[in-house]
């Protein structure tokens, strides 16, 4: 248990090691963060691929730190101007707070118990999309490797998407790798398209994208259709 002051709560923390951690207790390792990391989340399935990936040599050893939900649609999701967006918990809004645990409490929490390399990660599917998303463009340097699924980026009327070239400028010269892809979902496919575009656009030699659309896939298979693909491409230094 972690308490946070940022958030005004305890939070449970669920942390994977890979074997060679404990093998080799020289070594230091990479870190992926993972929001909806609960034990009846995705915390479980997520793992389990990465394990199997650590095994065939297709990623390099590392830690995985699930962050199981409190108020989901809370931490998730950033202030709204839509009315209907409000509509869907008793309180939205809180992605900042949420992003200054992350950043001041629980990374150097981690950091300090573990043999870590520095090197960060994200991954989120849906509304923890939209934060991976968010995360990437308003605090880049937070994380050196992003993996958004099917990101809500409905939210505040596609706010991210219509500011993403204004926020890019904030990644220049940080070595950045996204993972994006999609379902075929109305409200979600068109917009992830526009952030790809204004991605390559933006033409910063410092980030790079892998934009692959999934429209064969729904919202909820899209996660374990995408993720092997995802880790493979992205968790890599």
């Amino acid at each position: 248990m972690l308490d946070s002051a940022a958030l005004d709560e305890e939070r449970r923390i669920n942390i994977y090691t890979p074997d060679a951690y404990h093998e080799d207790r020289a070594a230091h390792f990479p870190v992926l963060y993972m929001p909806d990391g609960g034990l009846h989340e995705d915390f479980p399935h997520i793992v389990a691929t990465i394990e199997s990936l650590i095994a065939d040599g297709s990623i390099p050893p590392m830690l995985v730190i699930g962050i199981p939900n409190t108020e989901r649609c809370r931490d998730l999701t950033g202030p709204t101007t839509v009315s209907q967006d409000r509509t869907i918990a008793p309180v939205v809004g809180g992605s900042a707070a949420f992003r200054k645990f992350i950043r001041d409490e629980l990374i150097p929490c981690i950091e300090r118990r573990f043999r870590c390399s520095g090197k960060r990660a994200i991954v989120g599917e849906s509304l923890a999309g939209l934060f991976v998303i968010e995360t990437m463009l308003r605090e880049p340097k937070l994380f050196d490797r992003y993996i958004a699924i099917s990101p809500s980026l409905w939210w505040d009327d596609h706010a991210l998407v219509r500011r993403a070239a204004h926020h890019l400028q904030a990644s220049r010269g940080h070595d950045l790798r996204l993972y994006l892809t999609s379902a075929n979902e109305e409200d979600i496919a068109p917009f992830a398209a526009d952030l790809a575009r204004a991605i390559t656009d933006a033409a910063l030699p410092s980030v790079t994208m892998l934009f692959e659309p999934m429209p064969g896939e729904e919202h909820h298979t899209i996660f374990r259709a995408s993720k092997s693909r995802a880790f493979r491409s992205t968790l890599v230094w």
